[in-house]
């Protein structure tokens, strides 16, 4: 008789020690965002600004899933946006890996924690927050638009939870597992690569959009949102209009789907916690033994190969790795690489488009050439050091200029190819490249010349802030100064388009390729030797401007 006592007696502890945890958890999520909203008055601002964003959100989408309700397309498009959401949740992490100091669970190594009542505190504790609140406001509004009868109410009140929790476990299982991604160096690049997703995204949006207002509307979604439906977390949503429409054995399997994914989840997130609390970081491991190996390739790699041999080589070795190598000068390049590009074919796929629209690839790339020195920061002293004269100044400048046209000219070509072969413009394709040409020229004869000019610091231990305080106004006038002065040097190419389009002489034509491309070198070589004699005698304030950061 005594001995069911004895044995319930380690249960009820280990239950009281595990709702311990938990509400130590939530009040450390508490006091983790209270003391962040402490150190400076901007972030209070912004939490407070988001807090409100999102309430308005809310309550809009509220309004909307309410006047959804009876709707033939409801299903349709609350289930789209349950799976919209939960991909948000799941790419969150790895692209706003500092965003919330409780994703790293790293933390807490040296805590005597056990795994499950981790994971179970740290799952409560992500239910804190405003991404969960709203979360779960969408997660309601889609049920009171789809729930009808006591079986649409019943499943609604399994669906709301299990999508929500679904969400957070989601992202917090992803963090887990790419934790030590997200600490290191190409965790900051993803970061840093956000602002591109966005944009991204943005054109994959406003595509979308268009197709939708075509003939068809919502109706050509409707095989999305069917093999959505059946995608977890989703899937909870998609079974409260099952069971509304009487389909109870479809509702029942999505919500088991939906229980049975959160479940593995946990599980994925609970060995991913294990094997962080246990195993040593392999990214350190063997890496002094292999120092001096990669050294020694870096050194004879490809680059030392091909690129020209004494000071040209080495400062576009140089600048090319800046490229590779440092999170904000990759991030530049990327987003104008990935933006150049699909503003063009997009605008050109749509049937909207213009052969023309390439320039605007080699208007994004030819920026990449302004504040040069920037991405120096403070090591530019390095650089000044081997600066004596007007013809090092020089030298300088057109290896910088080099590294740029080694990737700007390929891709430019690229572009323009790729927009004629959708538009299926190829008679205008002469005339296209030599304008992109000569606006690539212009572009890089004033990036050297505000580079020597206007010169601005870069800040590193910020990723979403590219220039220092109180130089926004340099990076202004450098910026749109300089792409200003670029299109007025480009003007005579232009010009001469015109006329020939004018004149009714389009046999002409094609001489603009050999015109923009000697027309654009010539303006680089006249931008360099307008901004040697400048760099040459601003070295000091070029140090001290690009030193701020």
């Amino acid at each position: 008789m005594t001995t069911a006592p004895a044995a319930a007696a380690p249960s009820l502890t280990s239950s009281a020690s595990s709702a311990s945890l938990t509400s130590v958890f939530v009040r450390l999520k508490l006091s983790l965002l209270k003391n962040g909203l402490k150190q400076s008055g901007g972030r209070t601002a912004a939490y407070v600004a988001s807090i409100v964003v999102s309430a308005l959100f809310a309550a809009g989408m509220m309004l909307a899933f309410l006047l959804l309700r009876g709707s033939a397309d409801a299903a349709l498009v609350t289930v789209l946006i349950a799976g919209v959401l939960a991909l948000s949740w799941t790419v969150m992490p790895l692209f706003v890996p500092s965003g919330d100091e409780t994703l790293d669970p790293s933390r807490l190594t040296m805590l005597p924690l056990r795994p499950r009542p981790l994971v179970r505190a740290l799952l409560v504790a992500s239910l804190v927050g405003v991404g969960p609140v709203l979360t779960l406001c969408l997660a309601i509004g889609s049920a009171l638009a789809l729930a009808h009868g006591p079986a649409g109410v019943g499943a609604a009140v399994l669906a709301v939870p299990l999508l929500v929790v679904g969400c957070v476990a989601l992202s917090r299982s992803v963090a887990a597992a790419n934790v030590r991604l997200l600490t290191s160096r190409k965790g900051r690049d993803l970061a840093v690569l956000s602002g591109l997703v966005i944009a991204v995204g943005m054109q994959l949006v406003n595509f979308g959009a268009q197709r939708l207002s075509r003939a068809g509307g919502l109706s050509s979604l409707e095989p999305a949102a069917d093999l959505v439906g059946w995608l977890p977390p989703a899937s909870a949503v998609s079974a409260i209009d099952a069971a509304s429409t009487g389909d109870h054995a479809v509702a029942a399997a999505k919500l088991l789907i939906t229980a049975a994914a959160l479940a593995g989840l946990v599980y994925w997130w609970q060995r991913s916690l294990v094997r962080l609390m246990v195993e040593p970081d392999g990214s350190t491991i063997g890496a002094s033994s292999d120092s001096a190996a990669k050294d020694k390739s870096a050194s004879s790699g490809l680059l030392g190969r091909i690129l020209p041999g004494g000071r040209t080589g080495t400062v576009m070795e140089r600048s090319l790795r800046y490229i590779w190598r440092d999170p904000k000068t990759k991030g530049a390049w990327v987003t104008s690489l990935a933006i150049g590009a699909i503003v063009p074919l997009f605008n050109a796929m749509q049937g909207t488009g213009s052969l023309y629209f390439a320039c605007f690839a080699t208007g994004m790339l030819g920026v990449q050439m302004y504040n040069q020195f920037g991405q120096d920061t403070s090591a530019f002293w390095m650089v000044a050091q081997t600066i004596s004269t007007t013809a090092d100044a020089y030298a300088e400048l057109r290896a910088r200029a080099l590294a740029v046209l080694l990737i700007t000219l390929p891709y430019t070509l690229l572009v323009v190819v790729a927009t004629a072969a959708v538009l299926g413009d190829w008679g205008a394709f002469p005339e296209a490249l030599g304008t992109a040409l000569a606006l690539l020229g212009a572009m890089m004869a004033t990036g050297a010349v505000t580079s020597a000019n206007f010169p601005y610091s870069i800040p590193q231990d910020s990723a979403y802030k590219n220039v220092a305080p109180g130089q926004g106004g340099l990076a202004w006038i450098s910026i749109f100064g300089g792409m200003l002065a670029g299109a007025i040097l480009c003007a005579p190419v232009l010009v001469t388009n015109l006329v020939l389009h004018l004149t009714d002489q389009e046999s002409m034509l094609w001489l603009l390729l050999p015109g923009g491309a000697l027309y654009g070198a010539l303006l680089i070589w006249g931008g360099l030797k307008l901004a040697a004699p400048r760099v040459a005698s601003r070295l000091p304030e070029i140090l001290a401007a690009v030193s701020k950061g």
